[in-house]
């Protein structure tokens, strides 16, 4: 893409409007957080800081902490002479990344759990609720994520639940392109059931274990989609790319 039609491009997905100085980095994160997690940015494009602070009116600094931040979400990934570029939907190390999951949000629960209010609980039966007839994979995605950060929200330690967000951040990604092929939906909203329910009576332990079980047959599920889909990933990423550069 010649460097006149990648400007064409960004600005058609990102705007050009300046934010404002103190808010600048914030806005700018917002903006390609959205963009990356709803494929109108697709896995392996490079941002670079002078393109993106020229589209905002900006310095480099605010741009370059934006990028820092999706960075650490999982979002982008600096790569020799490309700089941030927008990583893959999935990576390698899925297993791994997952067994970390089960540590951080089984503390997460923990902590979480005693101090949970009757609104809270109502929130994620809402979810549920509304899980049970959404029909846009979009959607889905951020309603499991946003479930499941309802009953993670009132643990005391702030980073822990960054963390955990950031975790579930790159987990949304993934489902929005790929949910539909996994055949989790069904019993995905059981396990959810359960949670709450347990959650609900105060079942510190029985919660947790349940939610290990839940995380491992999503472990189970990606896997056994990328070995019967081994292109399936790759062939999405190449698609949207296509597409985001045809414009």
């Amino acid at each position: 893409m010649r460097r006149t039609e990648k400007e064409q491009f960004l600005r058609e997905i990102l705007g050009n409007e300046q934010p404002p100085a103190h808010l600048a980095r914030a806005v700018i994160e917002e903006k390609l957080r959205s963009a990356i997690l709803d494929g109108r940015l697709p896995a392996g494009i490079a941002l670079r800081q002078q393109e993106l602070a020229t589209l905002f009116g900006v310095s480099r600094m605010p741009v370059r902490e934006a990028l820092r931040q999706l960075e650490a979400q999982s979002l982008l990934r600096v790569e020799t002479h490309k700089g941030a570029v927008v990583a893959p939907l999935i990576n390698e190390d899925a297993s791994d990344a997952y067994a970390l999951r089960i540590l951080l949000e089984s503390e997460a629960l923990r902590q979480s759990i005693p101090l949970l209010t009757a609104q809270d609980i109502a929130t994620a039966r809402d979810y549920i609720v509304q899980l049970e007839t959404e029909t846009d994979y979009t959607n889905i995605g951020t309603l499991n994520r946003l479930f499941h950060m309802t009953l993670y929200s009132r643990a005391p330690n702030k980073r822990l639940l960054k963390l955990v967000e950031d975790g579930l951040n790159e987990e949304e990604r993934f489902l929005r392109f790929n949910l539909k092929h996994m055949e989790l939906g069904e019993l995905s909203q059981h396990d959810h059931l359960e949670l709450l329910q347990m959650a609900e009576a105060g079942a510190i332990e029985a919660t947790v274990s349940a939610l290990a079980q839940h995380l491992n047959r999503g472990v189970e599920a990606i896997n056994n989609y990328l070995k019967s889909r081994p292109t399936e990933v790759a062939k999405t990423t190449t698609a949207s790319r296509k597409r985001a550069l045809a414009q």
